[in-house]
Parts: structure tokens; sequence; C-alpha cells
């Protein structure tokens, strides 16, 4: 197949990108995406396996936080857009301005990563498809790009690591908590027992739970074909 037809593919693809509530749709046979795909970060970029951990904590904690008020400086309303204001605001200080503006100043918080210059300006720092750099990045270009390949067993997953489900026709990410995961549909409206008085479109789901959904592509399961596996940060160490 042409390398042109190819890109133009993913463009389409990344262009046409839905957030994919929860609900039964029409599934197309998916492809599976390549394990990994993401240049190697220069050196000095990776964090160490203390920074890691840590920037994982913060990356749920920042998460956790948006349930009980989201945060109006995130914008970008899908499952993607969750992942990408997650970093941005773990990789970065966290002084009391920060914590009040954000209602955290009370909380017991994990302590700043100590990153380097170079490592905290990861926080807007996307490779596209094209080698590019960009502040801003879909599902596809994130995973494909931006990640590794950490198997498609659910019990590889460390905190924050990706869940990626291939439906065919769209990609969506959901995030694991260590014991559930949580997800954005895309939309500020939402339906059935699961909508809240004042609905965002934030989700979250207990593994239990999802592993015997109704809707088998939802499953992480390895026989479940529209379940592309769990996908690692790449500037994170294993831990």
């Amino acid at each position: 197949m042409p390398a042109s037809f190819l890109m133009r593919r993913r463009r389409l693809l990344a262009a046409g990108l839905i957030a994919g509530a929860l609900s039964p749709a029409h599934a197309l046979i998916p492809r599976h995406l390549p394990s990994q795909r993401s240049a190697a970060l220069p050196p000095g970029m990776q964090l160490d396996q203390t920074q890691s951990r840590i920037v994982r904590l913060w990356m749920a904690k920042i998460i956790q936080s948006q349930f009980k008020q989201a945060n109006p400086r995130w914008q970008q309303r899908d499952c993607a857009g969750l992942v990408r204001f997650a970093v941005a605001e773990s990789l970065r200080s966290h002084d009391a301005a920060w914590r009040r503006a954000n209602g955290l100043l009370q909380e017991k918080l994990p302590p700043d990563p100590q990153l380097s210059m170079q490592q905290a300006a990861l926080r807007h720092q996307w490779r596209l498809a094209d080698g590019r750099q960009s502040s801003w990045v879909g599902a596809l270009e994130l995973v494909q790009e931006n990640t590794v390949f950490a198997g498609r067993d659910w019990r590889r997953a460390q905190l924050a690591d990706l869940f990626l489900y291939d439906q065919g026709d769209a990609q969506h990410l959901m995030v694991w908590m260590d014991g559930y995961l949580a997800y954005h549909t895309g939309s500020n409206t939402g339906s059935g027992n699961q909508a809240r008085a004042k609905d965002d479109g934030l989700r979250s789901v207990p593994l239990r739970k999802l592993l015997s959904w109704q809707d088998t592509r939802w499953r992480p399961a390895p026989d479940n074909p529209n379940f592309a596996g769990v996908y690692r940060l790449q500037f994170l160490s294993a831990t």
C-alpha cells in the first residue's frame, strides 16, 4: 500500500477521532496498531524511576480532582485531552498558588518530581506523525508516537498507563488508576445511570465491572480484538 495513502488515512483518522462513550455502536475489524513507533527521546529527557513514580502519582491526583470539580483550564474535553491535561499539570511546579487555585491547598499531595528544564518542557511537547512537536496531539498519534507498548494483559499496567481501544473508525483512551479506569466520553452530556446532575463527560469504571461489561468491545482482555493493549508514556520509566 503506498506510503502516501497510509499517511492520508492516518491523518483522516486523527482528525476524525471521537471519544467513544461506552454504548453500543457499529464495530469494525480493528487495525492493530504498531507496538512502538515513537522515536527515542533525546538523552536526559526520560524521567528516572523516582521521578516517574512521583509523576504517576500526580497524574492520578490531577485526574481524581477533576471528578470533584473540573478545572476550567482543561478546555479540550475528550479522552486524549484528559491525558494531555494530566501530563501538563503533573510536569510543573506545584506551589501554594497553584494548589490554592486547584482547590488542593489542604490535601496531602506528592512532592514535586524535581525535573530538569528539558524534562519539564515535555508537558507541552508531543510528537506528531510527521516528526514535528506540538502542544496538541490526538489519541492515535498520542499512542503511536509518544508511548511504548506494555502488553495486552491489564496486569502489566502501572498507575497512569493508558488502555487503548480501537473501534475501527475511532480510537479511545482510558487511564489506569490502580483498580479502576478514568476516561472522558468526548461529550458534556450523558444519559442513564452514568450521567451526573452536572455532567462534564468524565467517567470512571472499576476494572472488575469493565472485565464483564455487556458490550464486549470494551473489555480489556487479550481475546478482545478491539483492545489494542496497555501503553506507557514514553518519558516515564517502568517502576
